[in-house]
């Protein structure tokens, strides 16, 4: 079995997409798990990662306090930021960047069906592959599959949790104090497609945080399938 998996290994390196799917499809199945029940158990995972890491997202601070996820300025508003401060607004630019983290909690709370959702709908043909491929494999191939989709549906999404924690005022005010400043260059930035953007990399960066803890650490495999289908990869 080792020297199989080791050949898929090179196979991975190597051959081109059609082939290495072959070289999967020709793999026995193991431990008497079904390509089914592998793709179920990376389903749990991916489900896992929604639970206990995206319902992180939702809470105060959810973004504004988590260094991996936390949204900063893009580049084109940091002159923004450091012309506000410069003026001594120093606290507006602060809540500026607090607003739009805000809004991504709110708006991941109410999106999170979105995910659950698209988790399900994913068909795993070529789980082996992802099973034997790197820490965050699955969560990039769930990335890979439903990015689009989420983000139109998560755009309107993002819109309304911008009027209800009221970044929208708040950068209203910020964005016309910032362009009253005599010579700076005017902005005016598509900030719900920004929020949208990172919020949605913040979500399946936490996706891959629990995916990672899955393969690494057996005491999170919390499901008979999940330690059945994580015993395969620790193997190969």
């Amino acid at each position: 079995m080792i020297k199989r998996i080791l050949v898929l290994v090179i196979a991975i390196q190597f051959a081109g997409c059609a082939e290495l799917q072959n070289v999967v499809k020709n793999l026995p199945t193991g431990g008497g798990l079904s390509q089914d029940q592998i793709g179920n158990g990376l389903r749990q995972a991916l489900d896992n990662g929604i639970k206990n890491q995206v319902s992180k997202l939702t809470s105060k601070d959810g973004f504004y306090k988590n260094q991996l996820v936390k949204i900063i300025l893009p580049e084109e508003l940091q002159a923004v930021d450091k012309g506000l401060r410069s003026i001594g607004l120093g606290n507006l630019a602060d809540e500026g960047i607090k607003v739009l983290n805000r809004a991504a909690e709110d708006a991941v709370k109410t999106a999170t069906p979105i995910f659950v959702n698209a988790v399900k709908e994913i068909t795993f043909n070529d789980a082996k592959n992802i099973l034997l491929g790197e820490k965050n494999a699955a969560t990039s191939f769930l990335q890979t599959k439903t990015e689009q989709n989420l983000y139109e549906s998560f755009t309107p999404v993002i819109d309304k949790s911008f009027a209800k924690v009221g970044a929208d005022k708040v950068w209203n005010n910020l964005i016309s104090r910032y362009n009253s400043i005599p010579f700076v260059k005017k902005v005016n930035p598509d900030l719900t497609n920004y929020v949208t953007t990172e919020a949605l990399k913040g979500v399946f960066t936490m996706i891959a945080v629990e995916e990672k803890g899955i393969r690494e650490k057996a005491g999170l495999r919390n499901t008979a399938l999940l330690k059945q289908v994580f015993a395969l990869q620790d193997n190969k």
